[in-house]
């Protein structure tokens, strides 16, 4: 069997696998469990990682001929990840180096199909990160729903809730939202919301969802939707500046995250801003997925 390497992307549900010749060519590609320790019970991540690195055993790729390996996952300034992370690969012999990174060290590498450059992420939570010609890398969001998350569906989805409120009190006008927000969660009256929003069994992702309803809102010219939408650009503008001072003016910036790919009216407000704000700088669409960074990364690292 010729060398490869190994790139993993995971997310909160699962985990893209894909193996890959020196070269880049793909050779296998397959989904595994999770593989976020913070997002899960220790036993049930270590189950995950082992299942997934026996699949590429029993896919013929020996640990002998693996010379690269990237793992890119949430959580993973937590020294203990790491520790856990290398417990599992020891057990099936693999000596070849090693990245563990961020997911969005991964992403940026797949977006840009390089690895300087900066990427916008903006899903259920939002994050910025910068990386120079010289290997420096800036970071700026990323903290998590409760003290950050600017721009994300979670804020939106917050916003959107908040409006609604707001409006039911009678401390704003009348708004779309509400409509929309009742429908979509099958509803009818207030009390039925506070409900949904407190109960325990209703994460952050289920308030982020909430933020697909902004865009047929702000098309009708909703007032509270068109805050809420500028509101989402200011923040995301933001999070790009202070790693803007510090990287090139003609450098590139990839945006993912599906309020980024999915939502048009803020991609192409944002686009507009940037433009304005930073006419040399290019904002791009993905060219490839954290996957595929995380074998570009992999391969970078082999002698």
């Amino acid at each position: 069997m010729s060398e490869y390497v190994i790139g993993l992307d995971g997310g909160g549900t699962k985990t893209k696998v894909l193996v890959a010749d020196r070269k880049k060519k793909i050779l296998e590609s397959f989904l595994g469990g999770a593989i976020n320790y913070n997002g899960s019970e220790k036993e049930l991540i270590d189950k995950n990682m082992q299942t997934i690195f026996q699949t590429v055993l029993k896919k013929g790729y020996a640990s002998k001929d693996c010379v690269g390996i990237c793992i890119g996952t949430a959580g993973i300034s937590n020294p203990l990840v790491r520790q856990y992370i290398m417990s599992n690969l020891e057990l099936f012999g693999y000596s070849c180096p090693v990245s563990i990174v961020g997911d969005h060290e991964t992403a940026l590498a797949g977006a840009l199909l390089q690895v300087e450059g900066m990427i916008l992420i903006a899903g259920t939570g939002s994050i910025c990160y910068g990386k120079d010609e010289k290997g420096n890398s800036y970071r700026t969001g990323g903290y998590g729903h409760l003290i950050d998350d600017a721009g994300s569906g979670y804020a939106i989805g917050r916003d959107i809730l908040s409006a609604v409120i707001r409006a039911h009190d009678k401390r704003c006008e009348a708004t779309v939202l509400t409509k929309l927000v009742f429908e979509y969660l099958n509803i009818l009256t207030i009390e039925e919301l506070i409900r949904y929003v407190y109960d325990p069994g209703h994460s952050k992702k289920d308030i982020a969802r909430l933020s697909i309803l902004i865009e047929k809102a702000y098309r009708l010219e909703d007032r509270a939707a068109i805050a809420i939408v500028e509101h989402c650009v200011s923040e995301l503008m933001e999070l790009t500046k202070p790693i803007l001072k510090v990287m090139k003016e003609d450098c590139s910036i990839a945006v993912s995250g599906s309020i980024l790919l999915k939502n048009q009216d803020i991609f192409d407000k944002l686009c507009a801003g940037m433009k304005k704000d930073y006419p040399l700088v290019t904002i791009t669409k993905p060219m490839k997925d954290a996957a595929f960074g995380a074998v570009i990364l992999a391969t970078s690292s082999i002698c």
